[in-house]
């Protein structure tokens, strides 16, 4: 398991010593040794992907073949089933002798594939097998985007330059896994170190690109990422935020903004807030809700386009309801017109929202309230970027 036994923190002890030290040819065989051991764990998350993927589909073959081959008996009165009257009878002592009857139940899944008539060998012990779709891992996870590690030392600190993001760009190519990579995976420079998001980059279907660092300090998902084309959890822990705050996604909602004003009202909320101390308090505010539902195709959803032009369907993940949050006041107001525009009507004494379509579509996921089938999120106002 070559390149999956290295401690993370290597990589970076490793990047410090080589560039605090003058050239020698034991550094240069250190960096090529790191290169390999990289480009390995690579080449192995990249082959756990394929065989979770696989594993599913044969799953989802086996339930749906299951499912067909053994349909439901049907029942043409009120009454208690078959094999109860018999039961009954026998216990009664009548003198009427039952007949067996083979079961109408679906046989137990512990038997599938590798079960024996009776009276043949015995069954395999459970832990000896892996049934389909039990694929587990500590390396990848499905409906996840996966972690990728690259080894480029880097000399500016913390950032990389431009050549430094071609060279990770290289070492992809070397590992043979960059025509395999898809749209959202995530790039890690381990020579940068491990805190929050230092040195990670997102695969954008042609070209390694940054994060967005225009409301996080630690950086976020870049803008050109629509959420909704992946699954509403596909990034978490694997981009970092800050603390206990919600994470940035980008949506456009415009598909849906008849809903939105069918269903807007403005309520009273409670929330838990820090205080600088360190302490909490809970404070009553103001707060334009509403919701819209996110249905299967056809017609459900519009198609999602990928920076590398690739299409893509709205990710099942967020099918449901999705509960939109704003701001209380005329400005909250505005700026939920402003992402539903062509729906609201300007009203006089509305406050203008600030230009650019980039401010239109920043949302945060509000995850102590979200749950399967129902998304909360909240409206990202101007005044909380960090860079104007």
């Amino acid at each position: 398991m070559r390149g999956v036994s290295v401690p993370v923190h290597f990589y970076a002890q490793s990047a410090l010593s080589v560039l605090f030290s003058p050239p020698s040819e034991e550094n240069a065989q250190l960096v090529r040794g790191m290169k390999k051991e990289a480009r390995a764990f690579n080449r192995v998350v990249i082959r756990l992907r394929a065989q979770a993927e696989a594993d599913a589909e044969l799953g989802a073959a086996i339930r749906r073949g299951q499912s067909i081959a053994q349909p439901q008996p049907q029942r043409t009165h009120n009454g208690p089933p078959p094999s109860w009257s018999a039961v009954a009878v026998h216990a009664s002592g009548g003198g009427r002798r039952s007949v067996s009857r083979p079961s109408s139940r679906a046989p137990s899944p512990t038997n599938s594939a590798w079960s024996h008539p009776a009276g043949s060998q015995p069954h395999l012990p459970l832990g000896s097998i892996s049934m389909p779709g039990s694929f587990k891992s500590p390396l990848f996870r499905m409906r996840r985007a996966p972690l990728l590690r690259v080894f480029v030392p880097s000399r500016e600190g913390d950032w990389l330059s431009d050549a430094g993001v071609l060279e990770c760009e290289t070492e992809l190519r070397k590992a043979g896994i960059l025509q395999l990579l898809r749209v959202g995976d995530v790039v890690w420079d381990t020579a940068l170190g491990d805190e929050g998001n230092v040195g990670r980059l997102i695969w954008d279907g042609r070209y390694l690109i940054d994060l967005d660092y225009a409301y996080s300090q630690i950086g976020d998902i870049p803008a050109s990422m629509p959420a909704l084309a992946f699954p509403p959890s596909y990034f978490h822990r694997v981009i970092r935020v800050a603390g206990d705050r919600n994470p940035i996604v980008h949506l456009d909602i415009r598909y849906w903004g008849e809903e939105v004003v069918a269903n807007l009202q403005l309520l009273q909320d409670r929330v838990r807030t820090e205080t600088p101390q360190g302490t909490y308090h809970t404070v009553v505010r103001w707060v334009h809700r509403s919701s819209f539902m996110i249905r299967p195709p056809p017609g459900g959803a519009p198609m999602i386009m990928l920076p590398n032009r690739e299409r893509r369907l709205v990710d099942i993940g967020w099918r449901g309801s999705v509960v939109v949050e704003a701001e209380g006041t005329n400005e909250g107001l505005a700026d939920l017109h402003a992402r539903c525009r062509g729906v609201f009507q300007p009203r006089a004494g509305d406050v203008a929202p600030p230009p650019g379509e980039r401010e239109r579509m920043v949302w945060r996921v509000l995850r102590e309230r979200s749950r399967p089938g129902e998304i909360w999120i909240r409206a990202v106002s101007f005044k909380e970027r960090l860079i104007p």
